[in-house]
């Protein structure tokens, strides 16, 4: 197919185009004709000519006067009956010779030389055969010539195994016997069997003497016999030459030792290790690492923590009811080193042990005394001795069983003088006992105190918490608890109903989340708020956060959101808005506890810091009060930013009109004054000290957060504390935010009017010397700032205009022709269209191709299963001339 696709494009000569290559043509050669060719050169007959039904006219839309038209009438049909010949004179036999190899290549060396001389050729193939012969032979050859040896002795003699076996021992056990035993017992006599020299040379002498079976039996008897006294004989030798080298070694071996005194010794100094060899034994005696137990999912953790909780409930009902609580601790069992661990009990572990008091052994009473033990070790949380005890008692045993057992093996060890230590031994396993009955016995506990473990069980806080429906529930679960309490019922209530214990707990600890964020807000406002408590609550709140962050961050976006929009009404319908409450700062702390500041944009923090920023902007000051509301906005703004670094122009104007208000002098300022604030007036002397001498008595505290809820200042001594409070608390901020902002390229010019007012108007000599030391650390950051700034520079280079989108007129000169293009341009034009339509007519002739390989197939199918029915045919028509034969044949047999 792909030659026929080939021959195609070279009969249409666009070659060149197609391949883009390009040939100098200096002389044509001579075309080679193929089958193709001579196909489509047969000429039509004339008859095909004039039938009208074979041919086809192609009509024209328009007559174009001086060109010449070669495809006015076409003949179909032929054209067809070409294509097809062609396909069976060139694909179709491609297609029977596919997979088939017929050629015979004769590859015997010099058939195709014409050079060589036959006798050469004759001679040169048994030299190559005698060759190929010689190399399959010496594969395996060691070269036997040379004689290889191990050791110094000869393999080959070594193979021959002649070794003698000295030992009787091995004679017996092996079973070796001698060959005449083996011949007369086991086979091999007979006419087949081999003579040996003996046999012959008594034939020789006279075979008159035949000896009976058992003569000869005997004799090997004599022989075997013979032939084990002698190995004896040399055995019983050799041992004894061997004792008497020994005792001869021995006296040899006293002269030879030389005993220096105690006084001559001298200590050889031992060389001293080197810093490599001390690692190496240190490493030796480095524990190894021991197996870890498996990691544990979290649900498994979630279900062990309610089955403690539920335990330990349980015990407290059970103590609070005056019940006996169950052993916490199953009593260890002692196994014997000859236990297999295979779970088979021979008989059940229900002995009764043996107690001493007061004279009198205790049978019964001990169980008793174990229950009432446990009962006040279940109490004051003393099972650790207990068990200790146990093992002590299980080590005592097991050490008695040790004991005895030496003493059954025998009075070795008695020898070796271990008697002291196992006195010693004795001696505390008597104190230890000793000590196990005076631990034992416990008295029993009295009403009083069962009445006291029940007053003390009521008093402790449940296990086990069902968790809360509504608010109200949550507030009544609460209530009348320390801020420790609560915690730990919060804590205890979402171990009870994790998520993963059952399938409405999910949404149960969902709300929970909700329930103690109203919790918290409601202890904010409250009169005093109880802070102590939300700070133990926040980290039981990170918790289900974590658990459930979509469901928590939706109910800080409705916390949010309410809040704007209670602002944005505010400023509506009043014009002004209050800052915000004191549980509207704890919902924006928690926010920023609980969600990441961080991000570019995330849909909690960023309303949060929109909602900071606008209550810095649109809140007026008009107390100390909202001073101090403003000034813990602005610390939650510095913490919102303080990873990020985002510059907040609301937190640097704030701070800016903050110590506005401490200015006295406001008549020539230099720096202008953004709202909320203003320049002077009403409301703009908040920070001014009423008497200077104040600052001599104040000492540097933190910012309350309860004086943002109300504000109590009885005399003007502790406004002016307050006053000096909120500037020491504002000149930090600033002295962060320089930190913050130090790399920006304004930083300079966006902390200049704090510059200037620090600088100018609020001189350092009136505050107190902490506050002289910011305000000079300050002043120092702030002009240490390198200033980076370059002026515009017109570009040296003119620019470049933009393109302009002008139409290309192209002259048309013939009707859907182009002319005004290059001519280049028309070249590659022409070489597009026309590789065009030879790709299109390939694609064509292979589809065509693929057509008439598809129909020929079709036909090959077609006939093996005509004639594989023929066949049946056949084979059925003789089976039934035989059927009939048969039964032809039958029917007369029965006449």
């Amino acid at each position: 197919m792909l030659l026929y696709f080939y021959d195609y494009i070279r009969d249409t000569r666009v070659c060149q185009s197609v391949l883009g290559r390009h040939f100098t043509h200096m002389g044509k050669a001579p075309k080679k004709r193929s089958m193709a060719d001579k196909v489509r050169k047969t000429k039509t007959s004339t008859e095909i000519k004039n039938n009208p039904f074979e041919v086809k006219i192609n009509r024209k839309k328009f007559d174009i006067l001086g060109r010449k038209s070669k495809h006015d009438v076409g003949l179909p049909g032929v054209s067809r009956s070409k294509a097809i010949n062609k396909r069976k004179e060139t694909l179709l036999k491609e297609y029977k010779q596919k997979n088939k190899s017929s050629k015979f290549i004769d590859r015997r060396f010099g058939e195709y030389d014409t050079k060589m001389a036959p006798e050469d050729k004759i001679l040169k193939r048994f030299a190559m055969e005698r060759q190929r012969n010689h190399d399959k032979k010496d594969v395996y050859n060691l070269n036997e010539e040379e004689e290889l040896t191990h050791y110094g002795q000869s393999l080959a003699e070594m193979e021959k195994f002649n070794d003698l076996v000295n030992s009787d021992d091995e004679s017996e056990e092996k079973g070796l016997l001698s060959a005449e035993l083996t011949a007369s017992h086991f086979g091999g006599g007979g006419l087949l069997r081999k003579r040996g020299s003996g046999e012959q040379q008594q034939e020789g002498e006279g075979s008159h003497r035949a000896k009976s079976r058992q003569e000869l039996i005997e004799e090997l008897i004599q022989k075997s016999k013979l032939e084990k006294r002698e190995r004896q004989v040399q055995k019983e030798e050799a041992q004894e030459l061997t004792e008497k080298l020994d005792q001869e070694w021995k006296s040899i071996q006293a002269l030879m030792v030389k005993k220096t005194p105690k006084g001559e010794c001298v200590e050889e100094e031992k060389p001293k290790l080197e810093q490599y060899d001390m690692m190496v034994r240190e490493l030796g005696f480095e524990m190894k690492a021991q197996p870890s137990e498996k990691l544990k999912t979290p649900e498994e953790l979630a279900r062990e923590e309610r089955e403690k909780l539920q335990k330990l409930e349980a015990d407290r009902l059970r103590r609070m009811m005056g019940d006996e609580v169950g052993e916490s601790s199953q009593s260890q069992i002692h196994m014997s080193a000859d236990d297999l661990n295979d779970g088979f009990i021979l008989d059940t572990d229900d002995k009764k042990t043996l107690s001493y008091q007061d004279g009198k052994w205790n049978i019964g009473e001990e169980s008793d005394e174990d229950k009432g033990e446990d009962e006040e070790e279940g109490q004051s949380g003393e099972e650790e001795e207990s068990e200790a005890e146990e093992e002590d008692k299980d080590g005592d045993a097991e050490e008695d069983d040790g004991e005895s057992e030496e003493e059954q093996e025998g009075s070795s060890e008695e020898e070796d003088g271990h008697s002291d230590l196992e006195s010693e031994q004795e001696s505390e396993d008597e104190e230890e006992k000793q000590e196990d009955e005076k631990a034992s016995v416990k008295p029993s506990l009295s009403k009083e105190e069962i009445k006291a473990q029940q007053e003390a069980a009521k008093a402790e806080l449940p296990y086990t918490f069902t968790a809360p429906e509504n608010y109200s529930d949550l507030k009544d679960l609460l209530h009348g608890h320390t801020p420790d309490n609560q915690r730990l019922i919060v804590a205890r209530t979402q171990k009870s109903n994790h998520a993963s214990l059952a399938v409405g707990n999910k949404l149960k600890l969902q709300k929970l989340f909700v329930f103690l964020l109203e919790y918290i807000g409601e202890l904010a406002s409250r009169s005093p708020p109880e802070l102590t408590t939300i700070d133990k609550l926040i980290p039981e709140l990170y918790t289900l956060c974590q658990m459930f962050p979509e469901a928590a961050c939706k109910a800080m976006q409705s916390i949010l959101g309410d809040a704007g929009h209670s602002m944005e009404e505010g400023l509506e319908v009043k014009g002004h808005v209050a800052f915000p409450t004191l549980d509207m700062l704890i919902y924006l702390k928690v926010t920023a506890l609980l969600f990441p500041t961080s991000d570019f944009r995330h849909p909690v923090t960023t309303p949060a810091l929109l909602y900071i920023s606008q209550a810095l902007t649109k809140c007026p000051l008009r107390s100390l009060q909202d001073v101090t509301s403003g000034l813990v906005l602005c610390c939650l703004a510095v913490e919102y930013v303080s990873f990020s670094k985002r510059f907040l122009p609301e937190l640097v104007n704030f701070l800016a009109g903050t110590l506005h208000l401490a200015v006295q002098d406001k008549t020539a300022l230099g720096y202008t004054v953004v709202p909320p604030f203003r320049p002077s007036g009403k409301c703009s002397d908040l920070l001014v000290l009423s008497d200077s001498e104040s600052c001599l008595s104040w000492s540097k505290k933190s910012l309350p957060l309860s004086a943002t809820h109300r504000l109590e200042l009885k005399n003007e001594l502790g406004r002016d504390h307050h006053r000096l409070m909120c500037l020491s608390t504002c000149l930090d901020l600033v002295k962060r935010c320089c930190l913050l902002y130090k790399d920006l390229t304004s930083f300079a010019c966006i902390f200049q009017p704090i510059r200037l007012l620090l600088s100018k108007h609020l001189s350092a000599h009136t505050l107190p010397k902490l506050l002289q030391e910011l305000h000079s650390e300050i002043l120092e950051t702030i002009s240490s700032a390198p200033v980076t700034r370059s002026r515009l520079v017109l570009e040296r280079k003119k620019p470049i205009p933009l393109k302009l989108l002008t139409p290309k007129i192209v002259e048309v000169l013939d009707y859907g022709k182009k002319r005004g293009s290059t001519k280049d341009e028309r070249e590659k034009e022409r070489l597009q269209h026309k590789y065009k339509k030879e790709f299109k007519g390939a694609l064509r002739e292979i589809r065509k191709d693929t057509r008439f390989l598809a129909r020929e197939k079709l036909n090959e199918v077609m006939n093996r299963d005509s004639e594989r029915k023929r066949k049946v045919r056949e084979l059925f028509g003789s089976l039934a001339t035989q059927e009939g034969e048969w039964k032809a044949l039958k029917r007369r047999k029965r006449k």
